[in-house]
Order: C-alpha cells, then sequence, then structure tokens
C-alpha cells in the first residue's frame, strides 16, 4: 500500500511507520542528487519538491489545521530515516520542523498568532527558517524603534534553506549589546524589504542546506510581529523553547546519517566476503545505545514540555550523546572499510563531513556539560 497524506488524515494523525515509510520515499527522491549538490554546494531542490508534493513539512501540523499530526517522536523517527539518505535534507528541514514544534507550544499557551501560521504551513506550504544558529543568545543585529514597530539591521549567518523559506525566526538587540539591553524575538517575513540574500554556504559538510547569510537593512518589523523579550546574554524566553524542541531533530539528523553510514559499510564489507570486522559490531552497539537515550528524551520531555532548565538538560544531554556517537561511528565506518571509504565517490567519505557538523549546534558538546555541571 502506498501511503499518501491525504490516507493518514482520513485515520487521524500518522503513525510511526508512516511518518517512517514518509521519510523514506522523500530520501529514495534526494539520494541520487546528493553527491552532486555536496559537490557544487547546491541547495537539495529535489529533496524539497517532494516533501512539498507529499506534505513532509506538515507533518508536525496537528490535523485539525490540515498537517498530519504527528508528536515529537514520530518527527524524530522520520528525521533519523531520511538522514540515512540525505544528510543535508534531513538537517534542513529539520530548521522548519523544530519551529512548527514552537508554534504548537505556542498555540497550547494562546498564542493569538499560532494557529494562522500553523494553518499557512499546511495549505500554502510556508517554508520557516532560523537565524539561531549566529544571533543564538547575544545578536549583533540590532533594533531601533520607530512608529509602529522596530528597524532590524545587521547580518544574520547559517540561515538554513534560506532560499526556500518565507519567514525567519530571528532576534534583534534593542539598545546598545550589553548585560542592560534587552532582545526581541520576532518571525519576519523574507519578502520584507531590505532583506538581501548573500551566498556563503561553502563548508566542510551539510553542503546542501544552502544555509546562507542574509543581510537586513532597516528592516521594518511591526510592533505586533515582536513575539517575545529576553535578557541580552540569557537563553531564556522564546530562545529556550526554540532550544528544547531543536535538540531532539537535529540529534536524529545525525544519528541517521550515522546510520546510514553503517548500513554502507555492512554493504562493502559484505561485498568483499569473509568475517566481518568487530568496528561493525561497535557500530551498531553505539547507534543502538545512542538511539535508546534520544529516544528516553524524548519520553521523558512528554508532549508538551515544559520551558526550563531541567527539560534542555534532558534533551540537550541526548543530542550532545548522539552528535558524538554519530561522529565516533563514522570515523569506525571508515577504519572498517579502508582506503575505499578516502575516495570522493564513496557516501562514508560525505557522512564523514557531514556528522562533523553535529557539535556546532548550540548547546555545544562542552557547553551542555556546563548546563549540567550547574
Amino acid at each position: 500500500m502506498t501511503l499518501t497524506p491525504e490516507m493518514t488524515l482520513s485515520t487521524g494523525a500518522i503513525t510511526a511507520d508512516d511518518a517512517v515509510a514518509l521519510a523514506a520515499r522523500i530520501g529514495r527522491a534526494a539520494a541520487p542528487h546528493e553527491a552532486a549538490h555536496d559537490r557544487d554546494a547546491t541547495f537539495v531542490a529535489e529533496a524539497y519538491a517532494a516533501m512539498a508534493e507529499h506534505g513532509y513539512l506538515r507533518m508536525a501540523v496537528p490535523v485539525e489545521l490540515g498537517g498530519l499530526g504527528a508528536g515529537m517522536r514520530e518527527v524524530v523517527l522520520a528525521q533519523r530515516e531520511l538522514a540515512r539518505h540525505s544528510g543535508s535534507a534531513a538537517l534542513a528541514s529539520t530548521m522548519h520542523l523544530y519551529l512548527t514544534f514552537v508554534q504548537c507550544w505556542r498555540r497550547r499557551r494562546g498564542a493569538p498568532d499560532a494557529v494562522g501560521v500553523l494553518r499557512r504551513i499546511a495549505t500554502e506550504g510556508l517554508v520557516m527558517a532560523t537565524s539561531g544558529g549566529s544571533d543564538w543568545v547575544s545578536p549583533t543585529t540590532t533594533a531601533t524603534e520607530v512608529e509602529g514597530g522596530f528597524r532590524f539591521s545587521g547580518r544574520k549567518d547559517f540561515c538554513t534553506q534560506a532560499p526556500v523559506a518565507g519567514v525567519l525566526s530571528t532576534s534583534a538587540t534593542l539598545g546598545p549589546p550589553g548585560p542592560d539591553a534587552v532582545v526581541l524575538h520576532a518571525g519576519v517575513p523574507l519578502s520584507s524589504p531590505g532583506i538581501t540574500l548573500v551566498e556563503t554556504w561553502d563548508t566542510l559538510g551539510m553542503r546542501g542546506t544552502a544555509s546562507h547569510s542574509l543581510v537586513f537593512e532597516d528592516v521594518f518589523v511591526p510592533t505586533e510581529k515582536i513575539v517575545g523579550r529576553r535578557p541580552y546574554g540569557v537563553l531564556t524566553g522564546p530562545l529556550l523553547v526554540a532550544a528544547i524542541h531543536f535538540a531532539p531533530l537535529a540529534a536524529a539528523a545525525y544519528l541517521g546519517v550515522a546510520d546510514g553510514a553503517c548500513a554502507e559499510t555492512a554493504r562493502v564489507l559484505a561485498g568483499r566476503g569473509g568475517e566481518r570486522p568487530r568496528q561493525l559490531g561497535e557500530m551498531r552497539a553505539r547507534l543502538r545505545v545512542a538511539w535508546w537515550a534520544l529516544l528516553a528524551a524524548v519520553e521523558e520531555i512528554g508532549p508538551d514540555p515544559a520551558a526550563d532548565d531541567d527539560v534542555l538538560a534532558t534533551v540537550m544531554t541526548a543530542k550532545r550523546h548522539a552528535v558524538l556517537e554519530a561522529r565516533a561511528v563514522v570515523d569506525l565506518a571508515l577504519e572498517a572499510v579502508g582506503g575505499a571509504a578516502f575516495f570522493r565517490t564513496s557516501p562514508l567519505e560525505r557522512a564523514y563531513r557531514d556528522v562533523r557538523g553535529g557539535p556546532f549546534h548550540p548547546l555545544t558538546p562542552e557547553a551542555t556539560l556546563a548546563l549540567l555541571a550547574r
């Protein structure tokens, strides 16, 4: 039986098995183009075309608003499967999917604009992006108060899937940067006058994510589009909610890349015959334990997590373990396969570079340990 979003909607929220099947379909559309996008640092457009066709990016939107009604566990499972085929497609879509969960979280707390955003994702195919990778707790972008709102100016880096996004979840500092400043959070349409995309994404790995830079020049943001405020340099408010929902999906993407590397290793070794090296067993052991940890963290925080340091510590501990184990697993894959994995034609060479991105995402592994120490 072929899965369609319409079939899923007729029976309620999407199941875990159907979510994985849907991700596999997207992955099969993406995989033949993965090497070319990696070579040329071009966007994974074929994957996104398949996502639009089959409703993948509305997976986390509630059914009653036109989505597939997936919870965190289902999306984590799907993202792991998609990353087995295309790490860049999984990581890029993670940025949209976690922001969808943030809107669901806001909707449950009565945010008046959240329903409209979720409906646009489901009915218009709205894609959301974030500048959190460069903004984080101390954005350099400035906000100047004007009549009716604010004007944002500055540069945003690491804006994944920027070429197809319609809205950027971003922030700016009101007043001179420092402990007395206030940070404003807003969703800014990328069609707003004053926004320019600068193609800067030429990196070691995850080269198909098109995580380009966006330059803001006096971009007007109405007061009603400000979704929250927080102290400068402090992980709280909207940014804390975002970090909590981001961590499990990012962890799943990197574990999926490592899972694909494990499968490729097994395939290459089977073609050679003979006894399997112990590295393959260690790869599978590491993947299994990391996956248990991630799913346990998702279960622990539940379907409506609180925005506090305990929840943050739970998901970031799981993410830390996942990205470090993903890196270790792919390293073992190259050891097991040997020199053949050193060629650019090998999927293992690409996986080796892609998993290097994992520890860069906030919270970094060291920052996670500092959080746990506190």
